[in-house]
């Protein structure tokens, strides 16, 4: 997402990726076998800055893949863009330190960046404490419109298919992994992270700019479902999210309100719909 340097002003040679995985040195303990040395692959996970026409905004801990899609994709679900088209360009910096995603944003929603900052900045010491502050910590979307069907057994399919679309999981055993699937249940694009909140930005990042991004299908995702996952999934405009592991109550109270199919506990033969069921039917 780089603007391309012009053939008479070329650019600097490209930065080799970075490492996803480190390999430790471990003593293996069985009681089959007893202890002995071997080799761990561990997943990296290092601070990326989010940095806004030349302002450090947030600071994310994460796996150092698909970073352009991590950063469009955050900045949309939480609000900071509007649309895709508000990002005018993206440039990833390797520092000593860490990562550094500087973007340039549309002037307007820059403006009211920085006065969300000063909001923040304003807020005394106890952190987010008062009606005022707690109203403020919670975001509530905009009620999903999209009202896509899709049968029992496509959740069934997805939650099946979900280990052999995460490598990183698969060698690693800490990522998470958020996939949008058809309504079949294929799944067609998964992004992973150790964070679950950033699987689904990536996931998000990578699939906001077709124009029919979340129109038929379902998100799922190897977690949790948190109420920031809900409201990530619900700012887009999806209209089914389900989760291998369970929903807390605030997640489930908002996907109520926003009208958000909320499905947990996706595991081989069984899954509970917590709200908005119409749009799943079918007994296999």
């Amino acid at each position: 997402m780089k603007r391309p340097a012009t053939p008479a002003e070329p650019g600097p040679p490209a930065s080799a990726p970075v490492a996803t995985q480190d390999v430790a040195g471990v003593c293996d303990w069985r009681d089959t076998g007893g202890a002995r040395e071997a080799s761990d692959t561990l997943i990296r996970e290092l601070p990326v800055a989010l940095v806004y026409n030349g302002v450090s905004h947030v600071v994310m801990m994460a796996t150092p893949t698909r970073l352009e899609e991590f950063a469009l994709g955050f900045s949309l679900s939480e609000g900071i863009l509007a649309r895709p088209g508000e990002l005018y360009d993206l440039e990833i910096r390797d520092t000593e330190l860490g990562i550094e995603v500087a973007m340039t944003i549309a002037g307007e929603r820059f403006a009211a960046l920085k006065d969300l900052r000063r909001n923040l900045a304003g807020r005394t010491g106890c952190g987010l404490c008062g009606a005022e502050s707690l109203q403020q910590a919670v975001r509530k979307p905009e009620p999903v419109t999209a009202n896509p069907r899709i049968a029992h057994a496509a959740i069934e399919r997805a939650v099946r298919e979900l280990a052999h679309h995460q490598p990183l999981q698969a060698q690693t055993g800490a990522v998470h992994g958020a996939a949008w699937c058809d309504a079949d249940g294929a799944i067609l694009e998964l992004c992973e992270d150790v964070g679950r909140h950033n699987a689904l930005d990536k996931l998000i990042g990578a699939r906001c700019r077709r124009p029919d991004a979340w129109a038929v299908g379902f998100v799922l995702i190897s977690s949790r479902a948190s109420y920031e996952m809900v409201v990530k999934a619900a700012s887009q405009g999806i209209a089914i999210l389900a989760a291998v592991s369970a929903p807390t109550a605030l997640a489930v109270e908002l996907a109520a309100a926003a009208n958000l199919t909320l499905v947990g506990f996706a595991r081989p033969g069984r899954h509970v719909i917590y709200t908005h069921p119409q749009r799943i039917s079918g007994s296999q």
